[in-house]
């Protein structure tokens, strides 16, 4: 049974690493093994994603009273367009990434590709496209890149930030932008898994517990995504590059010594 401490700290798991490039899924998946709540999975992500949700919402209010009053601006097209791959992509291959979700076997290769996709980008001369200057080309290759991070460990953030360095946006901008995008891809992952939990897939968890990891993760997403937009002005993604390495390393000696 999950604790609210358990909550808490899972709370705080998700809404740092749906933000931070260090992939919030497979960061999830480490934390659930760890606590031994293997068959907690699918409604303690889907209500934890709400909380980063809730994050995202207040972050960009701004934004979305702007959508709201005019549904058919610019920015509300670039999101569509941006939203398409990962759909195609999470449609297509539901199954497979539901399967390999619940196994974790590709999780530590995952760590160790995100970190070469973080590393590799940080080298990209700074860019000068700022909000106003993004191109539906631009939203469907950052989209694009969002798709691939349908699997486990492949970090949704990282990814897209990624690829807005690529297509020349500045720093701020690419995190602003990435972080923008993630609404409505969190929003179809919230779709899917109710959709499964109310196929009778769903697990039986305290509502005090739920509530609790909820509150922890809208907190902590919404600190991530303020202090992330900030740090990458100036700071290198390196960092965060050498973690997941180290951590996939750490997740394929377990795997492959049988500890995990």
């Amino acid at each position: 049974m999950l604790t609210k401490l358990e909550a808490f700290i899972l709370g705080i798991i998700q809404g740092l690493t749906e933000f931070l490039p260090i992939s919030s899924t497979g960061h999830l998946y480490l934390g659930r093994n760890l606590f031994g709540l293997q068959e907690a999975g699918l409604l303690l992500d889907t209500m934890l994603h709400v909380g980063t949700l809730l994050a995202v919402f207040v972050f960009y209010k701004d934004e979305f009273i702007k959508i709201i009053k005019n549904p058919f601006s610019k920015l509300t097209f670039l999101l569509v367009v941006g939203t398409i791959p990962a759909v195609v992509f999470g449609l297509a291959f539901k199954d497979y990434i539901d399967e390999i979700s619940k196994t974790g076997v590709t999780i530590g290769w995952e760590f160790l590709i995100t970190g070469i996709f973080l590393w590799v980008a940080d080298s990209v001369k700074n860019g000068y496209k700022k909000m106003d200057e993004i191109s539906y080309k631009d939203a469907l290759i950052i989209g694009t890149f969002q798709a691939v991070a349908i699997m486990p460990a492949i970090s949704r953030s990282g990814m897209t930030i990624v690829a807005a360095l690529w297509r020349k946006l500045d720093r701020e901008t690419a995190a602003y932008f990435s972080f923008l995008l993630s609404t409505p891809a969190i929003v179809g992952a919230i779709v899917l898994q109710t959709k499964d939990l109310l196929g009778g897939q769903g697990e039986e968890i305290s509502l005090s517990a739920l509530l609790v990891g909820i509150v922890a993760s809208a907190i902590f997403g919404y600190v991530a995504v303020k202090w992330m937009i900030g740090y990458l002005k100036n700071h290198s993604l390196k960092p965060f590059a050498i973690y997941v390495w180290a951590l996939g390393v750490l997740v394929l000696v377990f795997q492959f010594t049988g500890k995990f």
